[in-house]
């Protein structure tokens, strides 16, 4: 455990002085956020029952989860594999399952950041107050966390170099940070997109967690069941075509 925590703190250190965490995961979601509801806060989004500004918090908060899970681990796993560092720690007594064990809390820190620096904004500056169970939320957020890393992990196993590495991350990555409502609202997309995005799995996080945050419970278990199926498939995908080299 000691040697766990010293490799974590290494770790965790190197992902805050990367520029691009600090952008796109904790800068990011914070600004977008602020644009929305100073622009259309406190108006109704389409007939979804939310305004502006709750159905801005729930997309928001999954920004961070959507940049960790699409481009940081994938792109960490991939990268230690093609320089052969993984390989070399495997001979070891540093165990390279300890290094991406780090490398995937290390991301999963950085979300649950990003979605705190969020909500002390929306919460303390704009007022914002959540309908639903608070703690009931942060299960289905973490669920959503699960599921999505679940999906990095899968990518890392099967990308066996860089380059395939890039085109796949893109591929998930940014029609699900523009098309599943992460970034935008779903309610202000055109029918047909809107039916993408609720088919998209951060879509249907993103779903489930708005109607959690209004406290609407009857419509949420085939969502749940759908982000277990993804969480379980993909994990078992990542384990079973996972290489060191």
């Amino acid at each position: 455990m000691k040697r766990f925590l010293s490799m974590y703190r290494v770790e965790q250190k190197i992902f805050f002085r990367s520029p691009d965490v600090i952008l796109f995961c904790l800068a990011m979601p914070l600004v977008v956020f602020v644009v929305i509801t100073m622009i259309t806060g406190g108006k109704n989004a389409a007939d979804s029952g939310l305004t502006y500004l709750q159905s801005a918090y729930v997309s928001l908060s999954t920004v961070g989860i959507c940049c960790s899970a699409f481009m940081s681990i994938p792109i960490t796993v991939v990268e230690l594999r093609s320089q052969g560092i993984l390989r070399r720690m495997y001979c070891s007594p540093c165990s390279p399952a300890r290094l991406l064990a780090c490398d995937t809390i290390c991301s999963g820190v950085i979300a649950a950041l990003s979605t705190l620096i969020l909500t002390v904004a929306a919460v303390v500056v704009f007022g914002y107050r959540m309908q639903g169970n608070v703690f009931v939320y942060l299960a289905v957020w973490l669920l959503t966390m699960i599921s999505m890393f679940s999906i990095g992990l899968m990518v890392a196993s099967l990308c066996r170099t860089t380059k395939s590495m890039n085109v796949a991350t893109s591929l998930l990555y940014f029609p699900m940070l523009l098309l599943s409502g992460a970034t935008i609202p779903a309610e202000v997309f055109p029918a047909g997109l809107r039916a993408v995005s609720g088919w998209m799995p951060l879509g249907v996080g993103i779903g489930l967690l708005k109607s959690v945050s209004m406290g609407c419970y009857d419509k949420t278990l085939m969502s749940v069941m759908t982000l277990i199926a993804i969480a379980v498939i993909c994990s078992t995908i990542a384990i079973k075509t996972f290489r060191w080299e």
